[in-house]
């Protein structure tokens, strides 16, 4: 019979993940498993810069509170506490990124999540920027930038769903219809 340690063990769903890497490690071919291993370093890597990201939002926050300087009219203190905002998620979303990767065993991270990445650091560029020095030419290209990855993104995203729904198909591959003649 098996022990309730045993049991619970198997539940825990880190160690059925580890377990799962363990035994496709084996598997794989010599590359393959130096990709693995070196995702796993990233996320680790990953793991702990977003750990101190959020420690460091954490003290930001916790000291606007404290010394009542949050107020809706300081404006550089909210531009940095939601720029800071943005870094977690962006680590957090990269980090995602990678686990859907290693619990998907695809060969490359998607170009969605890229895209989405990229999107959030140029937004989080956006509220960053000081309006008053910002020059505009410097404005249109961040314009064109979020412009520019949010249509990738979403022909991305349409492309997913296409292939998702088995309507994925190339224009010249569906079948033509038969075109009516004055003889029929």
């Amino acid at each position: 019979m098996s022990s309730p340690d045993h049991n619970q063990i198997s539940q825990d769903p880190f160690s059925r993940e580890a377990s799962r890497l363990r035994k496709s490690f084996f598997e794989m071919n010599l590359y393959e498993g130096f990709e693995l291993l070196i995702m796993l370093v990233l996320t680790g890597l990953i793991m702990v810069i977003t750990t101190i990201a959020t420690w460091h939002l954490t003290k930001e926050v916790w000291y606007l509170v404290m010394s009542s300087q949050i107020d809706a009219s300081n404006m550089p203190a909210f531009q940095e506490v939601f720029g800071n905002i943005f870094t977690v998620i962006i680590a957090l979303e990269f980090k995602s990124s990678l686990r859907i990767s290693l619990s998907h065993s695809r060969d490359v991270v998607r170009v969605r999540t890229i895209v989405l990445i990229a999107l959030l650091a140029v937004s989080r560029k956006f509220i960053i920027l000081d309006l008053h020095e910002v020059r505009p030419a410097e404005m249109l290209a961040f314009s064109a930038a979020v412009l520019a990855l949010g249509v990738v993104y979403w022909l991305i995203r349409e492309q997913d769903i296409r292939v998702a729904t088995g309507k994925g198909e190339l224009i010249a591959q569906a079948p033509v219809p038969p075109v009516k003649t004055d003889e029929q």
